[in-house]
């Protein structure tokens, strides 16, 4: 029987302002998250600010920005117009408060609903705004959104602009941490975005004066098919080539913001990029094989636009501006039809080779037709007995928030799967169970994807055959044994996603599990390390002979103990690429046959000292 409470005038409540984002940040910044993936909320707080610096900027004040992090604490410094002092309050503490609903003050703005400035005070321990304007000075500092000192105003020789400072609350966000590689890459997109900004991130500068063009240019791993194509008119821009590696990469930014869930701009490009081309070429290729290899940078200008998340993260709106008479995909589709096709015209010898990519695309879909029919029975065979995947509750094919969420392992061998899959949430992690080693995939062609089950029935339970937008699961975690097997296993799944889903790792979803290798306890403590380093601090707090267990496989440890390595404490190592990581590079070295040098390289770089530790 249960128990249902007295709902009465007395249940009602009315949160105040911080205490509901403090109970709700998912609302306010999409998630907490520890800091190892580029859209925990940290990365949210740090953009929320620069966002309303960045504001300032593309109304024409303020041309450098200055970003400091150190030991988590965030300052950003703009040299824009100055919060007016008398409101700093109310901008800070006040909901839906600020001047971007004035859009003759900020037109074609990110910030739009007075909310954002606000998550970061409520969220962060410390949270310091400070205006200068016209000779002034107002400080207000505050801490989970109350106010500990409200300054007087004072006289100052600085600059006119907005300093903010913040360190996001440990008790919240746990023991996160800044990843430096996630937050220039941030900065980079908005200097990019706004050529001839200069962004300072702890005494490194960075600037673009090309744009788009430079943005393309740092997401591309190897030259061109043909020259970058950059085409630009009004409110709408883009920077476009064709390479070498499987799928579609196209970044996608309105008014400067990444929206790395796309959206109606998104969407429109793809498909008025397939109709030019079809139209140009007079030939009703296949949408796939058109856009097969393309790497496209769009970035397009809308008054008040409307996202489907406070994050910013999809754009919802459907017209161009508040008058609503010109539709984003009229706009973008109008824009290729005469832009695109007027270049190509222009540069025979780049249509010619778009030509021949379109074509070879088309050839190579038609050659593994009757294997992809093939394997995918064999998906839904395998799918429908749950021989592979266990699957997690969240059954997410469309493509709604709600995957940001969700988590797979791909895990090797029956124990380690077990205890995995006993350890997980069900709701929001699924387990991937590998048979073996899989094959190492380097140099073959995307035909053995479909003819080999284990990758087949691993793109399948990803469902990212046909578009990498429709991935069911945010996080894509590789959990191997931290022993010679399990690092072979590691590099050989990276190989794959490397060689057939580059754009998997480029947008962040691929992780190593990180689990202890030691545990140390006596009768009273139990610490789990992940160095040696942990283990000697561990053995420390413990006193004389402690027990010490080494892990060598995930299989022995035990399922009670895992819940505390896969849940919120979870570590997990980001796999990325830099620009200096050239995949037509990288795999050949660690991948292909060249056996005597990398012998040389694993001789000259083997650490010595932890090998003689572990034997």
């Amino acid at each position: 029987m249960s128990v249902v409470g007295n709902y009465s005038e007395d249940t009602i409540r009315t949160l105040d302002w911080k205490e509901h984002i403090r109970r709700r940040p998912g609302m306010y910044i999409g998630k907490l998250g520890d800091g190892s993936s580029r859209d925990d909320g940290v990365y949210i707080l740090l953009k929320e600010v620069i966002d309303n610096s960045i504001d300032e900027y593309m109304m024409g004040f303020g041309k450098t920005i200055e970003v400091t992090i150190s030991e988590n604490k965030v300052t950003v410094r703009d040299y824009g117009r100055g919060i007016p002092l008398g409101k700093l309050k109310d901008v800070a503490s006040k909901m839906n408060t600020g001047a971007k609903y004035d859009s003759k003050v900020f037109k074609k703005s990110v910030g739009l609903n007075g909310v954002g400035i606000k998550a970061v005070n409520a969220l962060s321990s410390e949270f310091d705004i400070m205006a200068i304007r016209e000779g002034r000075l107002k400080r207000i500092c505050f801490s989970e959104g109350n106010i500990i000192h409200d300054d007087e105003e004072i006289q100052t020789p600085e600059k006119n602009g907005t300093v903010i400072s913040f360190t996001p609350d440990t008790t919240l966000f746990g023991n996160f941490r800044f990843i430096e590689e996630y937050v220039v890459s941030l900065i980079k997109n908005y200097t990019y975005l706004n050529a001839g900004l200069t962004i300072i991130f702890n005494g490194v500068k960075y600037r673009s004066e090309n744009g788009l063009l430079d943005l393309l240019e740092e997401k591309m791993d190897t030259e061109g098919l043909y020259p970058n194509i950059y085409l630009k008119n009004g409110d709408f821009e883009v920077a476009m080539t064709h390479g070498l590696s499987y799928g579609e990469d196209i970044y996608s930014f309105v008014n400067g913001q990444n929206t790395s869930q796309g959206g109606t701009h998104l969407q429109a490009f793809r498909e008025a990029y397939v109709k030019t081309i079809r139209e140009f070429y007079n030939k009703t290729f296949d949408p796939a094989d058109i856009r097969a290899s393309i790497i496209a940078v769009i970035s397009i200008k809308i008054e008040e636009p409307v996202f489907e998340s406070q994050t910013k993260t999809k754009l919802g709106s459907r017209d161009m501006g508040p008058e609503g008479n010109v539709s984003v995909a009229k706009y973008i589709t109008d824009f290729l039809k005469k832009h695109l096709d007027d270049y190509l015209h222009k540069h025979s010898e780049t249509a010619d080779l778009l030509l021949k990519k379109i074509q070879d695309n088309e050839k190579e879909r038609k050659a593994i037709s009757g294997i992809k029919k093939l394997a995918r029975d064999r998906a839904k065979k395998a799918n429908l007995h749950n021989r592979k995947l266990r699957d997690c509750r969240l059954h997410l094919n469309t493509k709604d928030d709600g995957r940001l969420d969700s988590t797979m392992f791909i895990t090797e061998g029956d124990s380690a799967s077990g205890s995995i899959t006993k350890s997980r949430d069900v709701t929001t992690q699924a387990v991937f169970s590998l048979r073996g080693k899989p094959l190492n995939c380097f140099g073959l062609t995307k035909k053995i994807v479909y003819e080999n089950e284990e990758f087949n029935l691993l793109q399948a339970a990803l469902n990212i055959e046909d578009d990498i937008e429709d991935l069911r699961y945010n996080r894509v975690v590789i959990a191997t044994d931290a022993d010679v097997d399990g690092m072979h296993i590691r590099m050989l799944l990276l190989a794959f996603f490397l060689q057939f889903f580059p754009e998997l790792v480029r947008r962040g979803h691929v992780y190593i599990l990180q689990t202890p290798l030691f545990r140390v306890r006596n009768k009273q403590k139990t610490f789990y390390c992940y160095s040696d380093e942990e283990k000697q601090e561990a053995i420390a707090k413990t006193g004389a002979n402690p027990e010490i267990t080494r892990f060598k496989g995930l299989g022995e440890i035990s399922p009670d103990e895992f819940k505390h390595f896969i849940g919120a404490d979870m570590r997990l190592e980001p796999v990325s690429l830099n620009k200096e990581d050239l995949i037509n590079q990288l795999l050949p070295f660690y991948m292909g046959k060249n056996t005597p040098e990398r012998q040389d390289f694993i001789i000259d770089n083997l650490r010595i000292e932890e090998y003689l530790m572990e034997v």
